[in-house]
């Protein structure tokens, strides 16, 4: 149980970190929408958005802000009950990830990037993989960039573990102990 509870917190304390200082760097060394081609296929791209995937934007940022609180005290809670269960540790590994990304992002949102007002922040995004774009002939998605997303390490780091636990893990989450 100690092994499972560590790995958890340092994941955590890792992604969070990495996430920030990734941030940070972005925000401290480029201008709101510079973009810097590292790659033809691979971009860093300075964008904020209101916090919903792809910018999407339903309701007020602070909203969002505490329903993320609610959900990441919700994982919490699921984390430490898979850990005193003894769950498999690619399981733990998986669901830590996903806290850690969510509190990657809901720093932002509760800190005030972008905006300067507490609870009413955007999330700093600088990823951009324009793979290749669409021939114009593709119905609905001629001429548009393949994987136009712009993402962050949080983002990438819910991502693997929710993909990680979908792949890996779907029938063991299908069992009523889980």
């Amino acid at each position: 149980m100690k092994q499972r509870t560590l790995l958890s917190l340092l994941i955590i304390l890792f992604v969070v970190l990495a996430d920030q200082c990734i941030k940070h760097a972005v925000m401290d060394n480029m201008m709101l929408y510079e973009r810097v081609v590292v790659t033809p296929w691979f971009h860093l791209l300075y964008t904020q958005n209101q916090g919903m995937a792809f910018g999407m934007s339903f309701f007020g940022t602070w909203l969002l802000a505490l329903l993320r609180i609610c959900a990441i005290a919700g994982f919490g809670w699921y984390l430490v009950r898979c850990i005193r269960r003894h769950y498999p540790m690619g399981f733990i590994v998986c669901i830590a990830m996903v806290i850690a990304g969510a509190l990657g992002n809901i720093i932002d949102n509760v800190l005030g990037y972008g905006t300067g007002q507490w609870l009413n922040g955007h999330v700093t995004d600088m990823f951009y993989f324009p793979l290749f774009q669409w021939p114009d002939w593709v119905p609905l998605l001629g001429g548009n960039t393949f994987f136009g997303a712009v993402f962050n390490f949080a983002d990438a780091s819910i991502s693997c573990g929710a993909i990680a636990l979908i792949i890996f893990y779907h029938k063991f989450m299908t069992r009523n102990d889980a």
